[in-house]
């Protein structure tokens, strides 16, 4: 296995950090805030970029891109590198899901949602859900012979790839000589992990061939991020992240966490609050300090 680059409280060169948005709708003030908090995260010696997680076609759109780019460039926020559209970068993925598989840690699953919740039901009386709010699987298909999921695969039946949590657990515990799984947050230090509490989550699909925690995962690794910085919405899938990044041998960044920005009814802004969605801000008149300090980041560009 690599070594595993474990980083620091502070970083003297200055901090790698990233903005990730899904092309799903246009730019609004929340994202504004995060794009705007990594940012300053990276001052003065770091980098901050741009990369597109759009790897849901369903939900995400490419009319949306050049709309997301142009709204950071006008807040005066520009990507150190070149844009990584994770729709491109699928190839890199499969061979993550096939060293995974290789691992034994994978396991095709053919349960629909209506199957899970019914076999959740039975088992627990009611469906668990894990820290993120998803429905935890109950292991139904983890217990098929390699027969049996062959059969099925055969048969053109459809089917996810599921991390099976157990086996993944193991191997990082007789790879790690037993230590705890953690990571760095930067405001509350040395953090521990329970991702056995997210039971055996999908990392590819026949829609979306590879998940999101598989795929940022992998990103952050391969461009280099020292600093992942998220809203707490995005905490507990961190976990899940420590898992991957055992598994793999991947460096591991260290953690900074925004509170999210709320409307009037204390609710999380979304994509439907269309009014403030940056394009209607800039028609409304607001300049691009105007936007940043509604943000929350008033004059974070002077010196």
């Amino acid at each position: 296995m690599n070594n595993l680059l474990h980083n620091s409280q502070t970083n003297p060169e200055g901090w790698v950090t990233r903005f990730a948005p899904s092309p799903t709708g246009f730019l609004h003030l929340g994202h504004v805030a995060s794009a705007l908090y990594g940012w300053q995260k990276a001052q003065p010696d770091g980098e901050w970029f741009v990369r597109l997680e759009d790897i849901d076609i369903q939900r995400c759109k490419p009319a949306f891109i050049p709309a997301i780019l142009e709204d950071l460039e006008w807040l005066g926020l520009h990507s150190g590198r070149p844009v990584l559209r994770q729709s491109a970068n699928m190839p890199a993925y499969q061979v993550t899901l096939a060293t995974l598989n290789a691992m034994g840690v994978l396991y095709p699953c053919f349960c629909t949602r209506s199957d899970i919740m019914r076999e959740s039901a039975a088992i627990f009386s009611a469906p668990h859900t894990a820290p993120d709010g998803s429905l935890c699987y109950p292991g139904t298909c983890r217990h098929l012979s390699g027969q049996e999921r062959q059969d099925r695969i055969s048969q053109g039946q459809p089917h996810v790839l599921r991390l099976d949590m157990g086996k993944a657990l193991q191997w990082v515990h007789q790879h790690t000589q037993g230590a705890p799984l953690t990571y760095q947050d930067q405001e509350r230090g040395t953090v521990m992990c329970h991702p056995e509490l997210f039971g055996d989550v999908v990392l590819a699909r026949k829609d979306i061939p590879a998940s999101y925690h598989l795929c940022v995962t992998h990103d952050d690794a391969a461009q280099g991020v020292t600093l992942v910085t998220r809203g707490e919405d995005l905490r507990p899938a961190t976990d899940l992240h420590r898992v991957l990044q055992t598994l793999m041998g991947w460096s591991v960044p260290a953690y900074s966490f925004h509170p999210l920005l709320c409307n009037a009814e204390g609710r999380r802004l979304a994509k439907r609050d269309g009014a403030l969605a940056v394009r209607a801000m800039r028609e409304a008149g607001l300049s691009a300090e105007d936007v940043r300090c509604k943000a929350g980041f008033p004059h974070i560009f002077e010196r």
